[in-house]
């Protein structure tokens, strides 16, 4: 039998991670589960999200039996991943550095923009990885963008007018600090559902980086020695969340472009 991956994420937005992971390994075995009864990570402490992050990956291995983690959580890769490394003993893969590493590749100027939340921001995690590849990051938080996602307004004129605000401003400020950007990161897993809004705002020319298409292809490299004969002929996908599964279900399938089946209630204490 193939290995379990197991995905991880505070809320709904992981999902599009999970989508990219089964694009890339289309054969493989997945746990995802969303810890949507402590939902949003941004506002507790690092601590409390360390705690929740362990707990979670922990389910994943000692329960789910994963071998392999990705934390599809830009605020729990930015805040407590060594905690969840130090939780597990096995692989663990975060969102952020692979969308450094593909802003790198991308980026002729060494210059790049990253949007994301509040939390994933103020911790810099982004600005840190793409400081030690050489690329200079300026940073935006564009908190109205979670919800417009989650209200369904994914096409609507009233979102695309937001991003161009947010852009507008983004690119106001890299223009005041000398920087020449050519590559845009999405440092939200929500945002992937809004690319073709924010493709139609930036700049002619501006790369547009999904994390979370960067996050799969960096996990589908490291599994490469995965055997096919070994493999499952379709996916197989286990969702869990601990609380309202019914909302899971109706908000998953939006975020995985498919339905997300039967989602399993857990409970992982306080």
């Amino acid at each position: 039998m193939s290995p379990i991956l197991g995905v991880f994420d505070s809320g709904f937005g992981g999902l599009t991670v999970l989508r990219a992971l089964i694009n890339k390994l289309p054969q493989a075995r997945f746990a995802f589960l969303g810890d949507t009864a402590r939902l949003p990570y941004g506002s507790k402490s690092r601590r409390t999200i360390a705690r929740y992050a362990a707990q979670s990956a922990q389910f994943l291995v000692r329960e789910q039996g994963a071998e392999f983690l990705v934390i599809a959580c830009n605020t729990a890769s930015a805040l407590a991943l060594d905690a969840i490394q130090e939780a597990v003993p096995v692989p663990v893969l975060g969102v952020i550095e692979p969308g450094a590493e593909a802003a790198r590749a991308a980026s002729r100027t060494g210059d790049v923009l990253v949007i994301a939340t509040d939390a994933t921001v103020q911790s810099h995690a982004y600005a840190a990885a793409c400081r030690a590849l050489g690329l200079r990051a300026l940073e935006m938080a564009c908190p109205l963008l979670v919800p417009l996602v989650e209200e369904g307004w994914t096409d609507h004129t009233v979102t695309a007018q937001v991003i161009r605000i947010y852009l507008d401003q983004l690119l106001g400020e890299a223009a005041a600090q000398g920087l020449n950007p050519d590559t845009l990161v999405l440092g939200c897993t929500h945002y992937p559902l809004l690319r073709p809004l924010i493709e139609s705002a930036v700049p002619a020319g501006m790369r547009v980086i999904d994390s979370a298409e960067a996050t799969a292809e960096t996990a589908a490299r490291l599994l490469s020695p995965l055997e096919a004969g070994n493999l499952p002929p379709a996916a197989q996908v286990r969702c869990f969340a601990t609380d309202s599964v019914e909302k899971f279900e109706r908000l998953g399938s939006r975020f995985l472009d498919r339905p997300v089946g039967h989602v399993e209630l857990v409970d992982l204490g306080g």
